[in-house]
């Protein structure tokens, strides 16, 4: 038995509490916005934040969730459904090509910019760092950050200036 908040809402599910978290929020919950990537903490497809920290989801115990926040990828948005300024700026940017990784790597961006909101390149670099895109879109995903922090312009408003 595991009881957690996920994505603001308590929930109370019969698991082994050895079972990942990954597989609980997507097996037993639903929420299958969070990815199976590799299964050993190494590519970032099945990040989560827990009480507000990304962590790898598919090699955290249920148990360590245990009376604490969970959020996944669909618990980001706001209440209406209104995206985030990092979702915003992923789709602005293009970010997404196949799209596998793309909750993965919104969800470490998020953490990111809530704990600084005026990244440097090392700063994204250091955060955004195993998480793995087979896609290699790490320009579009460095880029959309900065749009989301307002460092930079988004690709409508550079290309409305070319013309």
């Amino acid at each position: 038995m595991a009881s957690f908040n996920l994505n603001g809402q308590p929930v109370t599910v019969e698991v082994d509490p050895a079972m990942p978290i990954l597989w609980v929020v997507r097996e037993k919950l639903g929420m299958n916005g969070t990815k199976f990537g590799c299964g050993i903490a190494q590519c970032g497809a099945c990040t989560v934040h827990l009480d507000g920290q990304p962590i790898r989801s598919c090699s955290t115990p249920v148990a360590q969730a245990e009376g604490r926040d969970v959020t996944t990828i669909e618990g980001i948005a706001g209440p209406d459904g209104e995206l985030t300024r990092i979702q915003q700026a992923w789709i602005s940017e293009q970010v997404p090509q196949c799209g596998y990784c793309q909750s993965g790597q919104i969800m470490a961006a998020t953490a990111l910019l809530r704990e600084n909101s005026n990244p440097t390149d090392q700063d994204i670099d250091a955060a955004m760092s195993g998480n793995i895109c087979r896609c290699g879109t790490y320009t579009r995903i460095r880029r959309a950050i900065k749009v989301a922090a307002g460092q930079e312009r988004p690709l409508d408003e550079r290309l409305a200036g070319e013309a």
